[in-house]
């Protein structure tokens, strides 16, 4: 390299004009920069308007119309939504992520309704029996194994039946369940925090800790709290609805855990616990103060369950839109929402069915429009996005259990999972409620997301509704595939609108009954800004080179994540 010390006037002529061209060149890039993120923001917004109250209006009013007689799991009425939403994805281009080259991935059921001419519950204590009467005092859960179970063994009383050593917190501490039938409470500790506490309540997690614990039936017992959330009287009303399990390539039934079980009214609840020396109200005080109070109980019970069994099938619905960028096309941000609901029922009013519009023919009306917004954006993000309709949720969240354990793409490509179920909020939407982000490294997206829709992020104000765990991306959590559930939260700047309250009267009057039609109030405009948020979220997450994961250290990351 020559020294400028040679020709000094050259030199500085030549870096002024060096200067200037890099000035230009400078300029240039930052404008170039400039026009490719106003292009993206462009493109982006074009595709968020794809996202109409008029499209969610028109999916919503097809697939909650009494022709589908309520969309119930296995039946004619949902086979049809379901080649529904096949159509509308293959009309917006998206390609087949079924079985075989299809759109459906059909999951295998086992239905199981308990008889309740050949069920019985018998109180033995002190040489008299008690027979409790069903539908009044208990209903059986039903056997998904086999036709007749049977056991008569001594109770042990185990408060909610948790174990949580993380929060230093055991129900079997100083108790033998081993060849005993164990009482649980509905619910769990209120001392844990909000998506813990709803893991916790879980039935599923209680049976599990029983059977680790030697129990050979489990007995389920209502509470107050519990009435306030779903009533022994809905459970009895349930019945007209049979009880679904998947089945694994074995045909068993999953998930089982062997020993009839039974859930007891209030009124069950009391007869049980007459002369132990406890009243259901000390169990339910100590409970609520977060206090184990296990002991064994002086009496036996023989519980008998017949179930009538059938198998079935029902279609998961999967498509995806390929991304753009060479590495990161083969991982996916997945977006989920059930498609089915309870079907015919008892009628109430005069009406026998119940269409589940807001649940959940608004998650799954909110979907077809987010999948219709990606196969308009240009360039496509960089991420693939997986669409899923997953059927048998109000069973047990079947479809999706199902499809997160089989899958249809890789299982570690799959980056998050965004679920949408209730996404018509009943009021204006002011601010939006992301159900598990807590747990991962989420923040900057669902802010940036939220911000962009001028919606304010809160907390879950239902703690004991245990939302968690009652919606499909708990099938995801347990798989450790990282998920949320956005919901409408609860502020208002309407002083005469109050969003808790008229959530709380729905769930009260309106949810899992007919009256869930396209003639109550709702919010379109609301539905739509939810939905463009979901689509935002899940476009910043397929855009971003890092993949979210569990925060260091978080339960559900070290409980399955690390399986």
């Amino acid at each position: 390299m020559k020294s400028r010390r040679l020709f000094p006037e050259v030199a500085d002529q030549k870096i002024r004009r060096l200067g200037r061209a890099f000035l230009l060149a400078f300029a240039l890039s930052c404008a170039s920069v400039a026009t490719v993120v106003s292009a993206a923001t462009d493109s982006v917004d074009s595709a968020m308007a794809q996202i109409r109250p008029e499209g969610i209006r028109g999916n919503m009013r097809f697939l909650a119309d009494d022709l589908l007689e309520g969309r119930g799991t296995g039946t004619r009425g949902h086979e049809i939504a379901a080649h529904f939403i096949a159509a509308q994805f293959e009309a917006d281009g998206l390609e087949p992520a079924g079985d075989s080259g299809t759109y459906f991935q059909y999951v295998p059921l086992r239905s199981l309704r308990p008889d309740a001419q050949q069920s019985t519950v018998t109180l033995m204590r002190g040489g008299n029996q008690e027979p409790l009467t069903f539908g009044e005092d208990f209903l059986p859960r039903g056997d998904a194994a086999q036709e007749k179970t049977s056991t008569e063994a001594g109770i042990v009383y185990v408060g909610y039946g948790v174990s949580a050593p993380e929060q230093g917190y055991d129900d079997y501490r100083g108790v033998d369940a081993k060849g005993k039938i164990v009482a649980i409470l509905a619910g769990a500790p209120r001392k844990f925090p909000i998506t813990l506490r709803a893991h916790y309540s879980s039935s599923l997690e209680k049976a599990a800790n029983a059977a680790a614990h030697g129990a050979v039936g489990r007995i389920y017992l209502d509470t107050p709290e519990a009435e306030r959330i779903y009533t022994f009287k809905h459970d009895v009303r349930d019945l007209a609805f049979p009880n679904l399990r998947w089945l694994d390539v074995e045909g068993k039934p999953h998930p089982y855990f062997e020993g009839p079980s039974v859930a007891l009214s209030m009124e069950g609840v009391g007869k049980l616990f007459e002369g132990t020396g406890k009243t259901p109200d000390e169990l339910y005080k100590a409970a609520q103060e977060s206090r184990p109070m296990s002991f064994v109980m002086p009496e036996t019970v023989a519980i008998h369950v017949a179930t009538q069994l059938g198998n079935m099938r029902s279609p998961n619905v999967v498509a995806y839109l390929r991304g753009s960028d060479p590495r990161l096309r083969e991982e996916y941000v997945v977006y989920t929402a059930h498609s089915d609901h309870l079907g015919i029922g008892e009628p109430i009013d005069g009406d026998n069915i119940y269409n589940g519009a807001v649940d959940n023919a608004s998650g799954t009306a909110a979907l077809l429009e987010i999948a219709k917004a990606y196969s308009q954006i240009t360039p496509r993000p960089r991420r693939s996005i997986l669409f899923v309709s997953v059927t048998g949720e109000e069973r047990g969240l079947l479809g999706s259990d199902y499809f997160a354990h089989f899958p249809t793409v890789p299982k570690g490509s799959m980056v998050a999972d965004i679920n949408m179920d209730v996404a018509v909020p009943l009021t204006p939407l002011e601010e939006i409620v992301v159900e598990g982000r807590e747990h991962l490294t989420l923040p900057d997206q669902v802010q940036q997301a939220a911000a962009r829709m001028n919606l304010a992020v809160g907390q879950d104000s239902f703690p004991e509704q245990v939302l968690f765990i009652r919606s499909d991306q708990y099938s995801f959590v347990r798989q450790g595939i990282p998920a949320v559930w956005s919901l409408g939260g609860a502020k208002s700047s309407d002083p005469k609108i109050q969003p808790k309250e008229i959530a709380l009267k729905w769930l009260s009057t309106v949810y899992h009954t007919p009256k869930d039609d396209m003639n109550q109030p709702l919010s379109f405009d609301a539905a739509t800004k939810f939905s463009r948020f979901n689509f935002l979220l899940g476009y910043l997450i397929a855009q971003k080179t890092e993949r979210p994961t569990w925060r260091p250290g978080d339960f559900f990351g070290e409980k399955y994540a690390k399986k």
